[in-house]
């Protein structure tokens, strides 16, 4: 169903977004490196899956539609005093590649800053708007 959305409503949502997106590169970054006992169990990358919500007049915003998880393959190591170590002595390390993941950060940060400077704007123009009434 299509809404009328303002600029308020369409950064502050975009703004949103930006947040699960970096939660879920810093829940990344906190894995990485990690080690499980079976591939199974070991932890995989997840990333938020992005949707338009459309409104009115061609107007459109972002919203969260899931999380998935990465396919990559955790890595496996020989490790054999390792606590976690299988039967055959190895650990698997967590698939999460934490250059992309810095990446990803920075990323987010530029575009939630965007939807700052947005909001920043359509502020300043409202208020000069308001004051040309006066």
């Amino acid at each position: 169903m299509e809404q009328q959305l303002s600029i308020f409503d369409i950064s502050g949502r975009a703004m949103s977004a930006q947040l699960v997106r970096l939660n879920t590169t810093a829940s990344n970054l906190a894995n990485a490196g990690t080690v499980s006992g079976s591939e199974q169990e070991a932890f995989r990358a997840m990333k938020p899956v992005f949707r338009t919500v459309m409104g009115e007049n061609g107007t459109a915003t972002v919203a969260v539609d899931r999380i998935d998880t990465t396919t990559s393959a955790p890595v496996q190591k020989y490790d054999p005093d390792h606590p976690m170590a299988d039967g055959d002595g190895n650990v698997w390390e967590a698939a999460v590649d934490s250059a992309q993941e810095l990446v990803e950060m920075m990323e987010t940060s530029r575009q939630y800053q965007n939807n700052v400077q947005v909001l920043q704007t359509a502020k300043g123009l409202i208020s000069e708007t308001l004051r040309l009434g006066q």
